[in-house]
């Protein structure tokens, strides 16, 4: 049976369970125990940085999220299209693929963890203080920036169908980003997009998975979604 190792709250592990619940494949979750030290536990040993999610199918090992999209595309394949037959609408699904995980989530990622180095620094003073506001300040100007180029680009093309690795890549990146910098009214397509993927049964099992870690969001969940 393949394994997958992650936690509830992870973003990344969202990108990963959303295709297996797509596609009905049957897995073990093997939840990240946090009192673990990092380079101990599974994760640690087999990723090159000690990151989670990872997959294991069989004896192989699969790190990287998106890798584990394409590797249950290849070898455990089921009514939901992860990636598109056609090559170049492949393409462009890979394409936007590293768009929300580079400037969607990397952007929001930056905003967490600053919040981290600050918490860890005693001299720091605060997170509205020097050095790591002006860090937030840009984690969220980039934010603006990937959601402006995202409200053009869903105005002149079409995403391929649910559940594809856009939605797998979209769903999680958009949840959390908007929790840290709100999407704005003047991208009416984005916002109409994370409403459509919450709604998606996939995307709504880990939302409420997740539910319980959420007083673990360093800046406090909002009190919705």
């Amino acid at each position: 049976m393949l394994e997958l190792h992650g936690h509830p709250f992870s973003s990344y592990t969202w990108k990963a369970l959303i295709p297996l619940y797509a596609n009905g494949t049957e897995f073990a979750f093997r939840e990240i125990d946090p009192s673990v030290p990092k380079f101990e536990s599974f994760t640690g040993k087999v990723h090159p940085s000690g990151q989670f999610p990872v997959l294991v199918d069989d004896g192989t090992v699969v790190v990287e999220a998106t890798s584990i999209v394409e590797h249950l595309a290849v070898h455990h394949p089921g009514p939901a299209p992860l990636i598109p037959a056609d090559p170049a609408e492949a393409v462009v699904a890979r394409m936007l693929d590293r768009v929300f995980d580079n400037y969607v989530m990397g952007n929001m990622q930056r905003v967490i963890a600053a919040y981290f180095v600050d918490k860890d620094d005693p001299g720091a003073g605060g997170l509205r203080d020097e050095p790591f506001a002006p860090e937030i300040a840009a984690g969220k100007a980039g934010l603006r920036r990937a959601y402006a180029w995202l409200e053009h680009w869903l105005g002149k093309s079409d995403l391929p169908p649910h559940v594809s690795l856009v939605t797998c890549a979209a769903a999680p990146a958009l949840f959390y980003a908007d929790w840290i910098e709100p999407i704005p009214d003047i991208r009416p397509r984005l916002a109409a997009l994370r409403a459509e993927l919450l709604a998606l049964p996939e995307v709504a099992r880990c939302v409420e998975d997740a539910r319980p870690y959420r007083p673990h969001f360093p800046y406090g969940a909002p009190d919705r979604d």
